[in-house]
């Protein structure tokens, strides 16, 4: 059996917030509820389960999301709309820009827990799945 990433839990102060949140910039539909936890699946069939903690034991993550070009102009499109403050750079020195490594496109943008999420149009590294 080959191994694979099946899925990862991300703290939240509001889980449905948060799965709602990513879900309405990524254009994926919210799972089932299922015990504490509300399922969001990727193409690739990871989910990561939204549980809601307390928001002082909630550490920062980093969650990369690789999509089309098409994808990402319409992710990026709803990111602008909203408001939500993006960069560049995962350090946030570069707001309201995008980057081109690999030569695609990618931006930088928090979650309502504070989560660092990324979306990528191309692997670092030149890295193909």
């Amino acid at each position: 059996m080959s191994v694979e990433l099946n899925h990862t839990i991300v703290h939240a102060r509001n889980n449905r917030e948060s799965a709602e949140f990513l879900c309405g910039i990524l254009g994926l539909e919210i799972g089932a509820e299922w015990g504490p936890f509300i399922a969001v699946t990727t193409a690739n069939g990871v989910t990561l389960d939204f549980a809601t903690i307390p928001a002082e034991s909630i550490v920062m993550q980093h969650y990369a999301f690789l999509v089309s070009e098409p994808e990402f102009d319409t992710a990026y499109a709803r990111i602008r709309e909203l408001g939500i403050t993006y960069y560049a750079d995962p350090h946030r020195r570069h707001p309201g820009e995008i980057n081109h490594n690999d030569g695609g496109r990618g931006v930088y943008f928090l979650d309502p827990a504070g989560h660092a999420m990324e979306i990528i149009t191309r692997p670092y590294g030149g890295y193909e799945s």
